[in-house]
């Protein structure tokens, strides 16, 4: 099991993923019909040369699911009761086709379960820069956790 238990973490933890990702036109494209998002601007290299930024922009989507799956081999892989969800998500920069993305990921709030004995309530900054060191993406994620169990 690579993830942490509930108690093993700590508000300010900082977890700077080893995993860095090259973002692909296939991931792009992939993604987006497989959404059933028809933007050109996710698609259209043609229409979105004459955009203010000339040349597709990835699907701001598959930046937020990159940023938390990133996240889950080194925090919740194995302890992960559920899912709670997003808060915050922001998108300040644009991510492009060849952008290579890095995830960082903080403990920001912790708290035990009230009404599930032995799990606890974990929130997470996530936070995803391009090889530029540029802010493109960062969200609050909240999920449920479990905690250490006595035989471990």
């Amino acid at each position: 099991m690579a993830g942490l238990w509930f108690d093993e973490l700590e508000v300010g933890q900082v977890f700077d993923h080893a995993i860095r990702r090259t973002v692909t036109e296939t991931d792009n494209l992939l993604f987006s019909t497989l959404t059933h998002n028809p933007a050109a601007l996710h698609l259209d290299a043609e229409a979105m040369k004459d955009s203010e930024y000339g040349r597709i922009l990835v699907n701001s989507c598959f930046t937020l699911s990159l940023m938390v799956g990133v996240s889950v081999g080194d925090t919740t892989l194995g302890t992960a009761v559920a899912n709670l969800g997003w808060d915050e998500v922001r998108f300040p920069a644009p991510v492009f086709i060849g952008d290579t993305l890095r995830i960082e990921t903080e403990v920001v709030a912790l708290r035990e379960s009230k009404s599930r004995p032995g799990q606890g309530i974990v929130t997470y900054a996530h936070r995803a820069y391009n090889q530029d060191g540029t802010l493109v993406g960062e969200c609050k994620r909240s999920g449920l956790q479990r905690s250490k169990p006595a035989d471990a």
